[in-house]
């Protein structure tokens, strides 16, 4: 990973994804938080079921595109986070690091939020 993405990993917090839509297999872009924890890079969201998610887990390659310190769009590829203790640990980072994260109510989310870990392949 070079040291323009390494840094804006440090600092922004919204990007935008592009999925490929599990049924109609046209390109979905949204805007979505991302989490840099332990120099590993997280998407989750609220719990709930959520599409982008259902398009990962369809097809996990991805595009993640910078949009705040860095504008880069980045070929990434998703890994669902399924077993709870790894859910939990994140999740209980991310409440700890983030303020905006601080109302988590961290067994509902390991219950019912999508955590997904996302690469970068070189």
């Amino acid at each position: 990973m070079d040291y323009a993405i390494r840094s804006a990993l440090g600092v922004d917090e919204l990007i935008d994804i592009t999925t490929v839509g599990r049924s109609s297999g046209q390109p979905r872009r949204i805007e979505i938080w991302f989490h840099y924890i332990d120099d590993a890079v997280y998407l989750s969201s609220m719990p709930g079921k959520r599409s982008w998610n259902a398009n990962l887990l369809a097809n996990p390659d991805f595009t993640f595109h910078f949009k705040q310190s860095l504008v880069r769009d980045v070929t990434a590829r998703a890994t669902p986070v399924t077993d709870a203790a790894t859910k939990r640990d994140v999740f209980a980072k991310m409440k700890d690091a983030e303020s905006r994260m601080s109302h988590m109510d961290i067994d509902i989310w390991v219950a019912e939020s999508p955590l997904v870990l996302v690469e970068f392949p070189n």
